[in-house]
């Protein structure tokens, strides 16, 4: 996939940095790539539901990001990026102490993009789990007012 604007890889990461709820849940965008972002987030106390995993809330917030990101990366200059829909699947408890959520765009369309993605569990072990899966519709929005690119 070739990217509309050769600078995505700045516009993603300023945006990117841009969002409270990243640096309130303390993911990192660690990769971007045309159509593909990676984003990462470490197990926290604060961040997990009452059996001690990542609530579903922050798994499927850091995969939601995610796959924004990878159809952003394809985007024009002046395009900013909103999530219409997503479906999410959890298939395991996220338990840490590392969770990396790896995003590729499926179809890029003018208006409507499809991104998958996929939340990893990363063990102590080093044994990778996948945790959850995430399909997600996303527009492209250029012209309106209170949107930044």
């Amino acid at each position: 996939m070739t990217p509309a604007d050769p600078d995505y890889e700045r516009r993603a990461r300023d945006s990117f940095a841009r969002q409270a709820v990243m640096s309130t849940i303390g993911a990192a965008l660690e990769a971007v790539a045309p159509g593909r972002a990676v984003v990462t987030i470490d197990h926290r106390a604060e961040l997990t539901q009452q059996h001690g995993f990542l609530h579903a809330g922050i798994v499927a917030t850091a995969l939601d990001s995610a796959c924004g990101y990878a159809a952003f990366t394809l985007m024009p200059a002046d395009a900013a990026v909103l999530t219409v829909e997503f479906k999410v699947n959890l298939l395991a408890p996220a338990r840490g102490p590392r969770l990396r959520c790896e995003a590729a765009v499926t179809k890029a369309g003018r208006t409507i993009s499809v991104v998958d993605g996929r939340a990893v569990q990363l063990g102590d072990d080093g044994q990778e789990s996948l945790v959850a899966t995430m399909t997600a519709t996303v527009m492209t929005v250029l012209g309106r007012a209170g949107l930044r690119h």
